[in-house]
Order: C-alpha cells, then sequence, then structure tokens
C-alpha cells in the first residue's frame, strides 16, 4: 500500500529540513510549505515540492490543500528565539499562535486527521526539579512557551471534538546536523548555544557568550538536554506513524536524552573535537532562560518504540561542527 502525503510546515528550516528527509528516506512523499523567513530552499531534496506561502494565511493553505492531497501535517513552522520572544510577544503570538490557528482552521475545511506539532519544553517554565515528565505543571517564563502551550490547548479542545487527532512533541535542545552532510542549522542570527560556538570555531565570531554563570547549577551555568536533529527527525517519523496508526488517540511527548549538560561542559566538548579552545565570554543572564531543562522521555520511548543513533555529546558536536565546516568552505 503506498504512503500518504505529508505536508511539513517549516520544511526548509533547520528541525524541519531534517524531519522532511527522514521521511523522504522513509518513503513518504512530502510537499513542503515554508516562506524562506529563515528556511534555506537547498535543504528540500530533489523531487519534494515546495510551496512558498505563509501558513498564517488561511486563503494561501486552502488553495495547497486543493492542489496536494495531504493526508497528515508535520507542523514546524514559526519562531523560536526566546529573548526575542521577550523583547516583542506581539509577534511570536501572531507567527505562532495565531498562524497555527489559521493552519488548524485551513487543515479541518481540507478534512485533514492527523496534525504533528513542532512544541517545546519551554512550556515547563523553570521546574523546580528534573527531570520532567509529560505530567508535569506547564508554567511559561516567556512568551514563545506560551505561544507553543496555547497552540497545544487549541490542539487539545479540537482534537475533543473529533476534527483530528494529533501529536505534541515538546523539544528539549535541539542540536547537531544530519550526519550526511546534507542539512544543518544555518539561520542567521542563531542563538542556539552549538551553532554559535561553532561559527566561533571556524571564525565567522570571535567569541561565544556564556549568558550567566551564577545559576543553582554545578558550575553556575545552564543545563539543557541536548536531542541530535536526526534523532528528533526520526521520532516524528514514528510519531506520524502512530497517528495514522491509531486515530482515535492523540499524545504529548517529550524529546530528549533524559540527561543533563551544563553549556560549560558543552563548550569543553566542542574544544575537544575541535582541536583548540573556543573564546569564551561570561556575561549576565539572559531574560527567559530556565536554570535547567532535563528530559524524561520514558514515554517517548515506550509509545514509539523510539531508539536514538546519535545520543553520545561527541557526534552532536561533530556533526554539529562538520556543517559549520562545510558552510564556511
Amino acid at each position: 500500500m503506498s504512503k500518504p502525503t505529508i505536508l511539513v510546515t517549516g520544511g526548509a528550516g533547520y528541525i524541519g529540513s531534517h524531519a522532511v528527509l527522514a521521511l523522504h528516506d522513509a518513503g513518504w512523499p512530502v510537499v513542503v510549505a515554508d516562506n524562506l523567513s529563515n528556511g534555506r530552499r537547498e535543504a528540500i531534496p530533489d523531487g519534494v515540492p515546495l510551496v512558498e506561502v505563509d501558513v498564517g494565511d488561511a486563503a494561501a493553505m486552502a488553495d495547497l490543500f486543493a492542489v496536494h492531497p495531504i493526508a497528515a501535517i508535520m507542523h514546524f513552522a514559526g519562531s523560536i528565539v526566546v529573548p526575542d520572544s521577550v523583547t516583542d510577544p506581539h509577534y511570536y503570538y501572531r507567527n505562532n499562535t495565531v498562524a497555527s490557528h489559521a493552519l488548524i482552521g485551513a487543515a479541518m475545511k481540507a478534512g485533514i486527521k492527523h496534525i504533528l506539532f513542532s512544541s517545546t519544553a519551554a512550556t515547563y517554565g523553570a521546574p523546580e526539579t528534573v527531570p520532567l515528565d509529560e505530567d508535569n505543571p506547564t508554567r511559561p517564563i516567556n512568551p514563545y512557551g506560551w505561544s507553543k502551550l496555547m497552540t497545544e490547548q487549541m490542539l487539545r479542545d479540537i482534537a475533543a471534538t473529533g476534527a483530528f487527532n494529533y501529536g505534541a512533541l515538546r523539544y528539549f535542545n535541539v542540536a547537531g546536523a544530519d550526519p550526511q552532510g546534507r542539512s544543518g542549522q544555518a539561520s542567521k542570527g542563531a542563538t542556539h548555544l552549538l551553532k554559535v560556538a561553532c561559527e566561533a570555531a571556524v571564525g565567522k565570531r570571535s567569541h561565544v557568550d556564556v549568558f550567566g554563570t551564577d545559576y543553582p547549577t554545578p558550575d553556575g551555568t545552564c543545563i539543557r538536554d541536548y536531542i541530535h536533529v536526526s534523532d528528533l527527525a526520526a521520532a516524528h517519523v514514528l510519531a506520524l506513524e502512530a497517528l495514522i496508526d491509531s486515530p482515535s488517540e492523540s499524545f504529548t511527548l517529550n524529546c530528549g536524552y533524559g540527561r543533563g549538560t551544563s553549556v560549560l561542559e558543552m563548550l569543553d566538548a566542542l574544544d575537544a573535537v575541535n582541536g583548540s579552545p573556543v573564546a569564551r565570554v561570561m556575561g549576565e543572564r539572559r531574560a527567559g532562560d530556565p536554570p535547567q531543562l532535563v528530559a524524561s522521555n520514558r514515554r517517548l520511548v515506550e509509545r514509539l518504540g523510539w531508539t536514538p543513533r546519535f545520543a553520545d555529546t561527541a557526534t552532536i558536536v561533530r556533526s554539529a561542527l562538520e556543517w559549520e565546516r562545510r558552510l564556511a568552505s
């Protein structure tokens, strides 16, 4: 039996492009919807259609659904920089929550029955204990987290009417690049720690800033659960299959490895792979950053049978650095 066509919104971006690769590698027909504000056309494999569109444009999305026989949506499109959400919350609610509302409405009118949503650990806010499971209270401390949590709530309420089923995957810190070098993080003005540090390693930046050294953690810097982007993409394919196989069931799952790595530990790992140290500048805390976020991934493993392939920190760092060297060459 042939596989149905999947729409990937934001499929020319960092995480979305890796999901497109994973789907394409597994034989799923894919259509990408992306306005290319942060995405790269060259990240999309040959033969995968790209529709340049803003997913918040309900009329344009209705046109897309009229042309392409979409059975399910992976929704990545949106803005993800926490400090930017603090300084410009109106934009974040429009680009994340309002645009998702428009997309969901267009999908319902088109009769699409499965939606997989790119959510975030920022929905948990600044938890008092780790690791976090999906039952932990959701108390975001920045507009980015709220914008994603509001979309989760919309999906939950609408799915309860029987309109569709959905999965919300709450990412922890995504890092690394496709091991075959086909895609990686290439957005301008990136703020992800490893991306910034790799840019410094290849000479694109003079240093990497460390935001806060007085957190209540062993070395004073923030602790995060870093997950390789290709392992995350593989989880999306499994989640899609679960939605299609069980059309009456929805789920919310954490995506991480269940281990924490501090900012300084990640920079030490980069220095080891790079063979020389990257300059560090210690600074003040950044608005909206919780001290530590570490996932419990038990439900992800049990529900989807997910087995990570690239969990070693050195592997994550090496793939990110190789990608950055490729961009710089």
